[in-house]
């Protein structure tokens, strides 16, 4: 070893690897970096050589930059045991120790901690004493710890917005950033999949990144070897309890999916996953590839959980999902297939130039609550609705109002869509158009804006405030609602007891440049323009320019304003207060 002490790098040669393919280099792989982790020098590989990992439960530590090169590594899984499944194959780790912190309480929003650390850190806290994404359905829970995750500086200030009242903290810890980056690239990671049950016992066997200010660049996932069962995998790189994490330039590969008995005892669908982010905050996925995106085979590349300020560019995938929350999202440049686009979450998202496959375009996930307590932006993007779908929601989702998800649950409170082209010209028989919302009681409650002090509802669903559509056309000249055919009470003021109601603004619409289906504007409901009084500024209002085929049939009580309109029929109602402005 001495000979190796003024040498800039370490390779794994050097202690004893044979890179045939066939020798299990393990051993080697831990020995070379943990002298570099020692010694502070980087790891470079045998761009020629092909190491073999086989199932023992070692974990490499990575704490200096690798280059992988365009070595090959085979990790066989297909005899890993069930009880030594979750240890990691690399963990890229920080060497700062942790800070424990004494917070007795965190409001939403809060700009600073009372506390004073070394630098900049990472800071994730907890409530165990409250539970929230008590999840719904038939991978049904309890809910798991009330937590949230943002950067400090050293002087306290919160770089990053906390987004729940914590009563009570009942643990912090803060986790000093790296001021330089680490940089892992290259490697080609061939994976002969486990041959388990098909059970929800989640396999690791992965890069794991725990360190801020880490880029992994130039990675390649391959998957052989799955049978007609196995278990899932958790993500073959893992982003968790870090921040300022970058993944780029990577190709990686979609698991296929396995069925199993959910915790509500039936069958489902297990997910699989080659990317993943916990708790991560400014995490950049940016050029990730698959081939595929339109297998249904195969499940979803990538999901993340209590995400902060997450970014997405020029990636092609078969889905996106945040599982329990993210909070603020960008996706730019984007192809999404089969399985789409899943969300629910916080703040601000925003969706420019993607193009996405589904029967909706955003699925607000029901088993969550299907929330999004924030504003929603999408600009010039292109949708693909199922061709079998019928009536295809652009925002779908699932909320009847009687389960606590922990917290309460929105419809996004500003929408706006700003250059939407619907590729639908090829629905088959017996396609009515696409809308907005699919907002049919038996879907999203149809709750207008309820009052929690309604007793008849026990977990209110809170509607829209305001929504803004721009420039939407459709390729089957069927236009685009606001509504779905079938939606009826779902703007309006909710009825209270005894025939009561609370009378709060309702939503406004903006709608222009946009080709108008042939059914009515405005949906049906049980009010009439008499509940409301002299109280015109509560009524829902909408607001058209230059929209075609506009049609408004109803005795649904709407201000209606309008200019330069193409009319299809007479505008007809007795609640409508209408404007013209030609």
């Amino acid at each position: 070893m001495t000979d190796m002490v003024n040498t800039a790098y370490v390779n794994y040669e050097m202690f004893g690897a044979k890179g045939d393919g066939v020798t299990d280099d393990i051993e080697a792989i831990k020995a070379a970096h943990d002298y570099a982790n020692l010694h502070k020098i980087d790891v470079k590989t045998n761009p020629k050589a092909t190491y073999y990992i086989g199932p023992r439960p070692i974990t490499v530590t990575v704490a200096t930059n690798v280059d992988f090169n365009s070595s090959k590594f085979i990790i066989d899984d297909s005899k890993v045991k069930v009880e030594e499944r979750g240890a990691s194959l690399f963990r890229i780790v920080s060497e700062k120790e942790p800070i424990k912190l004494d917070i007795p309480y965190v409001k939403k929003n809060q700009m600073r901690l009372d506390v004073q650390l070394p630098c900049n850190c990472y800071v994730k806290i907890d409530n165990s004493e409250k539970k929230q994404f008590i999840r719904f359905g038939l991978n049904q829970n309890n809910g798991s710890a009330q937590t949230d995750c943002f950067v400090v500086d050293g002087t306290g200030y919160i770089l990053n917005k906390v987004i729940w009242d914590f009563e009570k903290v009942t643990n912090a810890v803060a986790y000093p950033i790296d001021e330089t980056i680490l940089t892992v690239k290259g490697g080609i990671f061939n994976i002969i999949a486990n041959q388990a049950e098909s059970k929800y016992t989640y396999f690791g066997r992965n890069i794991s990144v725990t360190r801020s200010n880490t880029v992994i660049d130039g990675l390649t996932h391959i998957v052989t070897g799955e049978l007609d069962h196995g278990a899932p995998y958790s993500g073959f790189i893992t982003v968790d309890r870090c921040a300022y994490v970058t993944v780029k330039n990577c190709h990686l590969s979609p698991r296929k999916i396995y069925e199993t008995i959910g915790s509500a005892g039936k069958p489902v669908s297990m997910g699989s996953y080659a990317l993943t982010g916990g708790s991560a905050v400014n995490l950049k996925l940016i050029n990730i590839k698959q081939n595929n995106i339109m297998d249904r085979t195969h499940w979803g590349l990538m999901a993340t959980n209590h995400c902060k300020d997450l970014y997405v560019e020029d990636c092609v995938m078969s889905r996106f999902d945040a599982h329990e929350n993210v909070a603020n999202l960008t996706i730019r440049n984007t192809v999404l297939g089969h399985q789409c686009f899943n969300a629910i979450g916080h703040g601000i998202m925003l969706v420019e130039n993607v193009t996405a496959y589904g029967n909706s375009f955003l699925n607000l996930r029901g088993d969550y609550g299907s929330t999004w307590d924030g504003d929603i932006i999408f600009r010039n993007n292109t949708w693909y609705p199922n061709a079998a779908a019928k009536a295809p929601s652009f925002i779908g989702g699932s909320n009847a109002g009687d389960h606590d998800f922990g917290f309460p649950c929105y419809i996004p409170h500003k929408i706006t869509i700003d250059g939407l082209l619907i590729c639908d010209g090829c629905a088959n028989e017996g396609y009515v158009g696409a809308s907005l919302f699919n907002c049919s009681p038996s879907v999203m409650n149809g709750s207008g804006a309820p009052d929690y002090n309604d007793k008849s509802i026990a977990y209110p669903y809170f509607f829209a405030e305001e929504v803004t559509l721009r420039n939407i056309r459709t390729e089957s000249g069927k236009g685009f609602a606001v509504f779905s055919a079938d939606t009826k009470n779902c703007y309006c003021t909710q009825k209270h007891k005894k025939d009561k109601y609370s009378f709060v603004p309702n939503f406004r619409c903006k709608i222009e440049d946009t080709e108008m289906p042939e059914k009515s504007l405005v949906p049906e409901t049980s009010l009439s323009l008499e509940d409301f009084g002299e109280n015109y500024h509560l009524l829902p209002s909408f607001e058209l320019k230059n929209c075609r085929k506009v049609t408004v049939n109803t005795n649904a009580p709407a201000i209606i304003k309008y200019t330069d309109c193409t009319l299809s029929g007479e505008m007809t109602g007795d609640n409508l207060k209408i404007v013209s402005l030609q």
